[in-house]
């Protein structure tokens, strides 16, 4: 349990350090663009970094790009799909609406979302996601961090075990 507390520790950190990030891009109530981002500052926090493209009229969502560690937790890649694409219908909506809220108040969004959906229901994301827009107001993308916290089930441990 100790580790879990660790690993939820450093997931606090790193949305603080890349919500700091994305605080110090803004001009006054202007919201930051992709063209304001640069990689290299956050280089640690890429592997799970995701940016979202959000479309108008309908409002979608499609994953522009996904972390390399986010192939392990979808088990698949996801760059490049929508949320209907990646996701059984209950999570799809469960996004949708996250997503929908974050545009919508050009506010960033922080929350924990169970793998249940993947089988996985001992794990969970600790997400953030934060508002671009390119133009300082309208919502165009959305840059994510996602941290994975759970414990591996019983049956995968292997070695010596104290009773």
């Amino acid at each position: 349990m100790a580790a879990q507390f660790g690993a939820s520790a450093a997931a606090a950190r790193a949305h603080e350090e890349l919500y700091a990030y994305w605080a110090g891009l803004r001009h006054g109530p202007r919201l930051p663009g992709r063209q304001d981002i640069r990689p290299e500052d956050f280089k640690r926090l890429l592997p799970t970094v995701s940016l979202i493209d959000v479309t108008r009229h309908p409002l979608d969502f499609k994953l522009r790009l996904a972390g390399t560690e986010l192939y392990g937790v979808y088990g698949r890649e996801i760059t490049g799909h929508t949320l209907e694409e990646v996701y059984n219908s209950a999570a799809a909506d469960y996004w949708r609406t996250e997503l929908t809220k974050i545009v919508e108040d050009r506010r960033p969004a922080v929350g924990v979302h169970s793998l249940s959906w993947r089988g996985a229901s001992h794990m969970s994301i600790l997400w953030l996601r934060l508002p671009l827009a390119s133009n300082g107001v309208d919502v165009d993308m959305i840059l994510g961090y996602d941290a994975v916290m759970g414990m591996q089930s019983e049956s995968s441990f292997s070695g010596i075990r104290a009773a």
